[in-house]
């Protein structure tokens, strides 16, 4: 399957949406390090673009009291993958990360 070949404006059109993404996911990630969203809340959201589409690692990561290598410890005990991301998580995996985290 070939990529399509995409118009300069299509192309900077998509670059505009990413970046959004990208500072939307970023204000996010500050709101759950300041305590202003709770994990649960961050998991209920799930079906939110910006929050579903980031992945589990980095939500970790944002959490207060959690870093790099806490995040990868409980990701390795849990058998979440590096690549999965907030909406794939199912519903096991979920209830042992806020048991773990809550």
């Amino acid at each position: 399957m070939s990529v399509p070949e995409l118009t300069n404006e299509q192309r900077v059109e998509y670059l505009k949406k990413a970046a959004q993404q990208r500072v939307k996911r970023a204000a996010f990630r500050e709101e759950l390090k300041e305590g202003k969203v709770s994990l649960a809340e961050a998991l209920d959201r799930c079906d939110d673009p910006v929050i579903g589409r980031l992945h589990v690692r980095l939500l970790i990561e944002s959490l207060p009291r959690c870093g790099k290598a806490k995040a990868q410890k409980i990701m390795e005990e849990i058998g979440i993958s590096e690549s999965r991301r907030v909406q794939g998580l199912g519903i096991r995996q979920r209830a042992q990360l806020l048991e773990m985290l809550g």
